[in-house]
């Protein structure tokens, strides 16, 4: 499984021209799963990302969480983050995980979240065609794959 998790200051999901999510000062979390990902690791992985200390305290030191600040994450399905460009210019997708295996684990990464979050937590719409705004704030950007991770 895979991770872009952005510090955000807003962001927002719209499709065909309407917002259906949006948050203030949180994450947003691009997501990938491949094949072999399963529901352990996407504890795991919403783990780590609950507990990232990269939001500032008083004294400017990245030692804050999402639940030191009340932070809100938005969470968008991202298979692309599976591309493989080795081979000519158009990216194959074929390592990512097929459209049923990857709408589960997204549903229930979003379920893990929305147990510690509650309504702190948006989402986009998988599948669609999304238009994603952000402010990051930093800018930010962390990279997270659970086969380096755990």
């Amino acid at each position: 499984m895979r991770a872009i998790v952005q510090r955000v200051s807003q962001a927002s999901v719209t499709v065909e021209d309407e917002v259906v999510s949006s948050i203030s000062r949180g994450f947003l979390i691009l997501l990938g799963c491949c094949p072999a990902d399963n529901e352990q690791i996407c504890e795991k992985l919403w783990t780590k990302i609950l507990k990232l200390r990269i939001f500032e305290d008083e004294d400017g030191k990245t030692n804050l969480s999402l639940n030191d600040t009340e932070g809100e994450v938005l969470i968008v399905s991202q298979f692309t983050l599976y591309a493989d460009c080795k081979k000519g210019n158009r990216p194959s997708f074929t390592a990512a995980g097929s459209p049923d295996h990857a709408n589960q684990l997204y549903r229930y990464f979003v379920d893990c979240a929305r147990r510690d979050l509650g309504e702190r937590v948006g989402t986009g719409s998988f599948g669609a065609s999304m238009e994603v705004a952000l402010i990051n704030s930093g800018p930010f950007t962390i990279y997270l794959d659970s086969d380096t991770l755990f």
